[in-house]
């Protein structure tokens, strides 16, 4: 089984949390027994996340030597010149390292995104700018970090696309079945069927602690 899911600004990328009072995580959403996420989207970001309950799939899905290329709009402070965006095509160093180059290219705002609960917080007196980003690896708020590298701090931060699945109008807290990909199972592993492609399926908001 494979699910995508439009995960809100303020979500953990787990079914469990035992913070006090908890925060929102994937079961405020999905009710589907056995499922977990193939890989990660950090609290503050927003958007697409797979998730399955087959362990070669979420192999295949996470393993950098796979490379499932992922796409994010990006909404950065200040103005991309032509060497920020050069510094991000050829890679940067941060770190942990120099990062792979990155397919990078500004683009006007999206005016079929959903406004974020709670809005992004701008400065009026600084113009802002979204940029489509493309990255072959999953460091580590990498996103962020290669955007502050080049003096362009992220304001908010949606992924729009894994390998060839994308978004493909979910709302915030919606998710819908995908058909699994042909998997080559591990030795002693079992193969999964790919099971027929589902409806959207929309879970309330969870409520607020009061």
């Amino acid at each position: 089984m494979l699910l995508a899911f439009n995960k809100p600004y303020g979500v953990l990328c787990q079914f469990t949390d035992r913070s006090t009072p908890p925060r929102p995580t994937l079961a405020d959403y999905i009710d589907v027994p056995g499922v977990y996420a193939a890989g990660r989207l950090d609290q503050d970001s927003e958007g697409l996340l797979l998730l399955t309950d087959d362990g070669a799939l979420a192999h295949r899905l996470t393993d950098p030597r796979h490379k499932q290329a992922k796409t994010y709009l990006v909404q950065v402070e200040g103005r991309p010149g032509d060497a920020a965006l050069a510094a991000l095509r050829r890679g940067v160093v941060l770190n942990d390292g120099p990062t792979r180059p990155a397919q990078v290219r500004e683009v006007g705002a999206p005016d079929w995104l959903w406004p974020r609960d709670p809005p992004v917080r701008q400065r009026k007196t600084v113009p802002d700018a979204w940029l489509e980003l493309r990255l072959s690896e999953g460091r580590n708020r990498q996103v962020r970090r290669m955007t502050a590298a080049v003096g362009l701090p992220t304001l908010r931060l949606v992924r729009v696309a894994i390998g060839g699945w994308r978004l493909d109008g979910l709302a915030p807290g919606q998710w819908r079945e995908l058909p699994a990909p042909a998997v080559v199972p591990a030795r002693g592993a079992r193969k999964a069927a790919a099971p027929p492609t589902g409806g959207v399926r929309v879970t309330p908001r969870p409520r607020r602690p009061g």
